[in-house]
């Protein structure tokens, strides 16, 4: 499945007002499910050694779902297609890796 496939998808199961709150909704959203994973992450290392088992792998996979789907339907909202989202996001890391500034801090490297 292609990234603007599963836009268009994600936005068919939108429940929000998407008028009242656009952008608000789907990035509250998108904050709470990436901070949903983290502590999946953070629970393995605890819990786990920082080993995956397939139970927790399977909790992560199921909250990048979710930080997908936030993030597509903001996309959307936003008018953006997440297929130019990718390319331009691999266009700029190709750049830096010809820089070779891949590693670093900041957003103009």
């Amino acid at each position: 499945m292609h990234f603007n496939q599963y836009q268009n998808k994600a936005i068919d199961t939108a429940v929000y007002d998407r008028t009242a709150l656009r952008t608000v909704y789907p990035a509250m959203g998108l904050a709470a499910e990436v901070g949903e994973a983290l502590n999946t992450v953070k629970k393995i290392y605890r819990d786990h050694g920082g080993v995956v088992p397939d139970d927790k792998r399977d909790a992560l996979e199921a909250e990048l779902g979710d930080v997908l789907w936030y993030l597509a339907v903001l996309a959307e909202d936003l008018d953006i297609s997440l297929d130019a989202v990718a390319k331009k996001n691999l266009k700029k890391l190709r750049g830096r890796a010809q820089r070779g500034t891949l590693k670093g801090s900041g957003d103009n490297r």
